[in-house]
């Protein structure tokens, strides 16, 4: 696939999630929380990481309020200033001061103190405009998770964090091209399906 044809490929799910109507985000929401709420996966993992839905996204919040009541620790992204290329998961406080990035979305109001290192986390829960069977993901362009997981790619034995793709059933494909710097997500999750491709995730 041509970098045009991915262009392409990208515009046409980000049209396809955006044209849902709120009560189908809203239908997608809640299966997400009965996908997941009661999954060993979730309910062994401690460290958190989620996202604010922007852009059509399927939205994770009512997962994230679930864990919050569970006192698990729950991080959002937060994009760096410096280096403009990268980003943390910065823990969520009880009173939380919000900002918003250079895309528009809003973030946590940055503190070094209340980030960590990605390999602490537990389970990271992970936007994306595309997915196949075969568990690739197509995401928006920038690169920000590819880079911040890029020290798997270097290690032959890891154990955390999970890596968990989010998505509508509607932004399935029938396949991706791989990139020599993609990040392989270790399982997908839907409003209708749940694909589990790290071994053992099934037991989880």
């Amino acid at each position: 696939m041509t970098p045009d044809s991915r262009k392409q490929l990208r515009k046409q799910l980000r049209t396809a999630r955006r044209s849902l109507s709120r009560a189908a985000q809203q239908r997608a929401s809640l299966q997400l929380v009965r996908r997941l709420s009661q999954s060993r996966l979730l309910l062994r993992s401690q460290h958190l990481a989620f996202y604010l839905a922007a852009d059509g996204e399927i939205d994770p919040a009512l997962l994230l309020a679930h864990c919050r009541r569970l006192r698990k620790t729950c991080y959002l992204p937060v994009l760096h200033r410096w280096p403009a290329t990268g980003m943390g998961f910065q823990r969520l406080l009880p009173q939380q001061r919000w900002t918003r990035n250079r895309y528009g979305i809003r973030e946590p109001l940055a503190n070094r103190k209340l980030q960590v290192k990605p390999w602490r986390l537990d389970l990271v829960l992970m936007p994306l405009v595309g997915f196949d069977d075969a568990g690739n993901r197509l995401g928006m362009g920038g690169g920000f998770y590819d880079r911040t997981f890029a020290y798997r790619h270097r290690r032959q034995n890891w154990q955390k964090p999970v890596l968990l793709g989010l998505a509508h059933a509607c932004q399935k494909t029938a396949s991706l091209p791989v990139a020599s710097w993609d990040v392989p997500v270790d399982g997908i999750v839907s409003d209708r399906e749940q694909l589990l491709l790290r071994p053992g995730l099934q037991r989880s």
